[in-house]
């Protein structure tokens, strides 16, 4: 029995249909080719003071962070106080310090890696006024690790006052990111109860 011989156009569907080459997609070549790039490196950081307004913020890193912001957050085992001054904003600004029973509410970042030098830069890292601690956050029923936040290298005996400026970026930040309402008033309540002693005192002294 005779074959008869495969006409050319069925002869190039079968290798056609036979290559390891064949692809469903032709989209998908390009993208073999063509791999899509790297997620930029990242970093979390948890903000519990000035840092909680993206807009101030943004003025520091130069780039807008609101796309940044994951939610706000809380930091167990630590507390605030106003245990720095500012030598430029001239007055106390917010630290945490270990408490095994008390938190901090704050705000959780994911920020790229490249605007970390500026981070350190608006904390004084240079300058030795913060340092980095790695802590634990929870966050939207998340527990995030390794996330990077800043305390005061050297304390102060006492709480120093904030000025209003910061008074009112801090409050800004908290509620504006939606930290829970009773911690807002408890944060307020602090720094006015703060300002009103720093205030007594200069009366006491001019007097």
């Amino acid at each position: 029995m005779s074959v008869q011989p495969k006409h050319p156009s069925d002869r190039h569907d079968e290798v056609r249909r036979n290559s390891p080459q064949q692809l469903s997609n032709p989209c998908q070549l390009r993208e073999n080719l063509h791999p899509l790039p790297l997620q930029e490196p990242m970093f979390y950081y948890f903000a519990y003071g000035s840092c909680m307004c993206p807009v101030d913020l943004k003025r520091s890193l130069g780039e807008n962070t609101h796309p940044y912001v994951i939610g706000a957050a809380t930091l167990k085992g630590y507390r605030l106080g106003f245990y720095s001054k500012s030598t430029l904003r001239k007055c106390g600004v917010l630290d945490v310090v270990v408490e095994p029973t008390a938190a901090v509410e704050g705000v959780l970042y994911q920020l790229p890696w490249r605007l970390s030098d500026a981070l350190d830069l608006r904390e004084e890292i240079p300058t030795n006024g913060y340092r980095h601690e790695s802590v634990e956050i929870h966050c939207q029923g998340r527990i995030y690790n390794n996330v990077r936040t800043y305390v005061v290298v050297d304390k102060l005996a006492e709480e120093l006052a904030p000025n209003d400026w910061y008074f009112n970026v801090v409050l800004r930040g908290a509620v504006t990111c939606g930290l829970p309402e009773p911690y807002c008033w408890k944060l307020f309540e602090h720094m006015h109860q703060l300002q009103q002693g720093r205030w007594r005192s200069t009366l006491l002294r001019s007097a």
